[in-house]
């Protein structure tokens, strides 16, 4: 069953016919060609097939997590095609990454969503753990979803990360996780997250070694 539904992943990718003059990479989800211009020399700006399985995942369970109107924020977006998903899936959206990236973020983003989406799309600087309440004040940001892909690597950010959950996540949201497990780091931040959230692993891919999480703040997991 896994391998199966890896192979549908999987096949959610394209190439084109004829090499452009700007590189890029094609995926069908939500009913739409989607477009992705990638580069090479950043890990940000690279489609991982994280991304992939949490966009499989919305597509295919869109009735039970409904995202048409909701506020939906995606943490380290990268090229966006979760936040690219979402928003054709009905949700408003805002795609956030470091500064460098926002560039090639925005150009996906708009590509991919002019005149396509209820809700237009919006792109927004984020720099994990730094300037968190003057960006995204408590008072006036809910958002139902928070939906990360690979956030979680060998980085030294990650105590930053986990401050950005804290802050992004009220009592009532969903934080939609896909993560690849590479070494022992990763398994320490997952301990380390379940301290502040409920932890509830919906979709394993042991071919990919890639899983997919739920999680709401301490106490607060519906059934």
């Amino acid at each position: 069953e896994d391998e199966q539904i890896v192979a549908e992943i999987m096949g959610r990718r394209f190439f084109p016919d004829l090499i452009a003059y700007k590189a890029w990479e094609g995926f069908h989800f939500a009913g739409h060609e989607i477009r992705i211009t990638e580069a090479t020399d950043c890990y940000g700006a690279v489609v991982w097939p994280s991304a992939l399985v949490l966009c499989y995942f919305l597509e295919t369970n869109s009735k039970q997590y409904n995202l048409v109107d909701k506020n939906v924020i995606e943490i380290g977006a990268g090229t966006g095609l979760v936040s690219i998903v979402a928003s054709l899936l009905g949700a408003f959206v805002t795609a956030t990454d470091l500064p460098e990236l926002l560039g090639n973020l925005q150009h996906n983003v708009f590509q991919n969503t002019k005149q396509k989406c209820k809700h237009q799309p919006c792109v927004k600087e984020l720099s994990w753990g730094i300037d968190l309440e003057k960006n995204f004040p408590r008072s006036s940001c809910h958002f139902d979803y928070i939906m990360a892909a690979d956030v979680v690597y060998h980085h030294p950010f990650l105590d930053e990360l986990l401050l950005t959950f804290d802050h992004l996540c009220n009592n009532d949201t969903v934080i939609l996780w896909a993560m690849k497990f590479r070494l022992e780091n990763e398994n320490r931040f997952v301990d380390r997250f379940q301290t502040l959230f409920d932890l509830e692993m919906i979709s394993n891919f042991p071919s990919l070694n890639i899983a997919l999480y739920k999680a709401m703040r301490k106490g607060r997991m519906k059934a």
